[in-house]
């Protein structure tokens, strides 16, 4: 996984602590082995971290650009947003069903599980906590 150096150490730590705890994390593979294609990575339920994109649907670069995000079991924890013409976007496509929270599946990241919690220790904010959209799988760090 490839990370700004100004949180390497953090991500490392907060991934130590995870192996320890066995959480679950089905792959890890740069997204260079998708062609950088961050939908085609997800799909693959790839955790990942830097992707020169911008943000989904706008022009800015994404802080997976900037090596300051990781993405955690993306097909498990999609992104989903709506858009002003009323259409619903999620990200990846196929992790439409999982959107539903209140289900039990593998992998889906839940405020206050061990993953949640670290991310936030280590000074990260959480994509399933926001108002404009959800993004279950993302957490940053500014």
């Amino acid at each position: 996984m490839v990370v700004n150096r100004v949180i390497a150490a953090k991500v490392l730590a907060i991934f130590r602590k995870l192996y320890h705890e066995n959480y679950p994390i089905e792959r890890m593979l740069l997204v260079d082995r998708y062609g950088g294609d961050d939908e085609q990575s997800m799909r693959h339920n790839n955790s990942s971290a830097f992707n020169y994109r911008p943000v989904s649907h706008t022009a800015t670069v994404s802080r997976h650009g900037l090596g300051m995000a990781v993405d955690i079991n993306p097909l498990y924890n999609p992104y989903n947003r709506i858009l002003r013409s009323g259409k619903m976007i999620v990200e990846p496509a196929n992790g439409r069903p999982y959107l539903d929270r209140s289900t039990v599946f593998p992998y889906k990241i839940v405020r206050g599980d061990v993953c949640h919690r670290l991310f936030l220790l280590y000074g990260f904010t959480w994509g399933g906590t926001w108002r404009s959209c959800k993004d279950y799988q993302h957490f940053e760090y500014r």
